[in-house]
C-alpha cells in the first residue's frame, strides 16, 4: 500500500461503552506507535446503548491525555477505513483464548483483502481480562457501580443513561 505509515495504527471496536480495558490498550498502542486512531465501528444492524456521537464524545474525553491518539468513526469494512487513513497496522485486544479464534479469523480475512496491513494482538492486562463493554452495561443497567471497570466520564454517562443517582443503586418497586 503506497504511502502507508508503519507508525500509524488503528484500534477499532464498538466501544459501547469504552472500558478501562480499552483504555489500557489505547495507552499501550500509543506507546508503540507514533499515531493511533481509535475507530468506532458503526453497524446498521446493531442497536448500541450509546449513539456514535456519544461514543465519539466519551472517547475523545478519555483519550485527551494521549497527544498521539485521535478518535474517528467508520462504517463498512475496517480494512477500507485503514486504507483511507493510510494506516499500516490494526491493533486488536485479546482477553481470553476464546477471543483468539474469532480475532485470528478476522485478521486472516483482512490480510487476504489487504496483505499490506498487519494485525497486532495485545493481550489485556490480567486485571481487565474479564471486563467487557457488555458486562459494564449489564452492571450499570442494574444500578451497580462500574467505576472499577470504566473511566469516570463513562461511569457518569452510564448513570445518566440508566437514570441512576450518584452512589445509589436503582431500586426495584415493592410487590
Amino acid at each position: 500500500m503506497r504511502g502507508a505509515s508503519a507508525r500509524l495504527a488503528v484500534y477499532a471496536g464498538s466501544f459501547d461503552p469504552v472500558t478501562l480495558g480499552h483504555l489500557d490498550l489505547i495507552d499501550r498502542a500509543a506507546a508503540l506507535f507514533s499515531d493511533v486512531i481509535v475507530a468506532i465501528g458503526v453497524h446498521p444492524t446493531r442497536d448500541p446503548l450509546f449513539s456514535a456521537e456519544e461514543r465519539i464524545d466519551l472517547l475523545e474525553k478519555v483519550v485527551k491525555p494521549f497527544k498521539n491518539v485521535k478518535v474517528a468513526s467508520f462504517d463498512g469494512l475496517l480494512i477500507d477505513f485503514c486504507r483511507e487513513r493510510k494506516a499500516r497496522v490494526i491493533v486488536r485486544g485479546l482477553r481470553a483464548a476464546t477471543d483468539f479464534e474469532y480475532e485470528l479469523q478476522i485478521a486472516h480475512a483482512n490480510a487476504d483483502l489487504c496483505p499490506e496491513i498487519d494485525t497486532i494482538f495485545l493481550p489485556t492486562r490480567t486485571k481487565h481480562g474479564f471486563v467487557s463493554a457488555s458486562l459494564v452495561r449489564e452492571i450499570a443497567s442494574h444500578g451497580g457501580d462500574v467505576s472499577r471497570y470504566a473511566p469516570p466520564q463513562v461511569a457518569s454517562a452510564l448513570r445518566a443513561k440508566f437514570g441512576v443517582k450518584q452512589g445509589k443503586s436503582k431500586k426495584k418497586g415493592a410487590s
